[in-house]
């Protein structure tokens, strides 16, 4: 991997590099495999940044179409890797706070888009902060960000979303106020759709598993390297979002399985147990979900397709 000049006006010490990743724990990983950025620095601009980002040629985890383009949720993590290392890193929020993603999308220029090539493709992001607010005491609780994706010279990809940042007591406040009451005794007979049907690489790929009423959100394999990382206590918003992805994909018979763009949006936890359901709706090549456990909306969203 080499250097470019993308960042130098940034003010800081030379071009950006993709030589190596950033500190996996400002970034939420455990696994320095699944770590995409590799240099984020300030510009002359207020809280206006030049990152860099490696893509691998091949994620086990998603399926490359035959223009052997990356997955759109290899943009969706660096998104997300993004609102944690910024604030963590230039806005002195506290490693042991914990981050919420409030609601993120994303949107697509297919035609500009990179090629996996025989190596890792090298991404810029031009990343800025806005809306931050701070507590009393002046520390950041919360802030927006938006990026703009950039490889070979061309633009291909924009996003953002919102985080908020609280300590450890607030959280598992939170996290007593809004968690749902026990699972069920039994879990619903359910089957799983085979991976060519939801579109995956592989069995464990799978997030989807279907009973009499409906898709469930059940992730094949709850220590899957990339969706759960990490412990988590609740399903990650980037699982709600293969989740969509995987449900749209098996309810099309595969004609709509690469979104180029789409949205999310939170209003609580969907916590781990009961599985939570989902549901969509199409509007030609706009499809609105939306997941509800028992009984109470959890986030909702819309994918588009070209």
């Amino acid at each position: 991997m080499k250097s470019s000049p993308v960042g130098s006006a940034g003010g800081g010490p030379g071009p950006l590099s993709w030589s190596r990743t950033v500190e996996r724990e400002l970034v939420h990983r455990t696994s320095v495999a699944e770590v995409l950025l590799t240099d984020v620095r300030p510009t002359a601009a207020p809280d206006v940044f030049e990152a860099a980002a490696c893509w691998p040629r091949a994620h086990t985890t998603f399926p490359r179409d035959g223009s052997e383009r990356h997955s759109p949720l290899v943009l969706v993590e660096t998104l997300r890797q993004l609102g944690l290392y910024v604030p963590l890193r230039f806005h002195g929020v506290p490693p042991a706070c914990r981050a919420i993603i409030t609601d993120l999308h994303f949107r697509l220029a297919p035609a500009n888009e990179p090629a996996a090539g025989p190596g890792a493709t090298e991404v810029s992001c031009r990343t800025e902060v806005s809306g931050v607010r701070r507590a009393p005491n002046g520390s950041v609780t919360g802030l927006r960000l938006s990026a703009v994706f950039a490889a070979r010279g061309a633009v291909f990809g924009r996003g953002g979303g919102g985080v908020r940042f609280v300590d450890r007591a607030v959280y598992a406040a939170l996290r007593a106020r809004g968690a749902a009451g026990p699972a069920p005794c039994g879990p619903p007979a359910t089957h799983r759709p085979d991976t060519t049907a939801l579109t995956v690489n592989h069995p464990q790929d799978a997030v989807l598993a279907e009973d009499g009423e409906g898709l469930l959100v059940a992730p094949a394999d709850p220590l899957h390297p990339f969706l759960f990382d990490h412990p988590t206590d609740h399903v990650p918003g980037i699982v709600l979002l293969e989740a969509a992805r995987q449900a749209v994909a098996y309810r099309s018979g595969g004609a709509l399985a690469r979104p180029c763009a789409g949205r999310l949006r939170a209003v609580r936890f969907t916590e781990l147990a009961p599985s939570a359901r989902v549901l969509y709706t199409r509007h030609d090549a706009t499809c609105v979900f939306r997941f509800v456990q028992g009984g109470t909306p959890t986030a909702y969203g819309t994918l588009s397709y070209a």
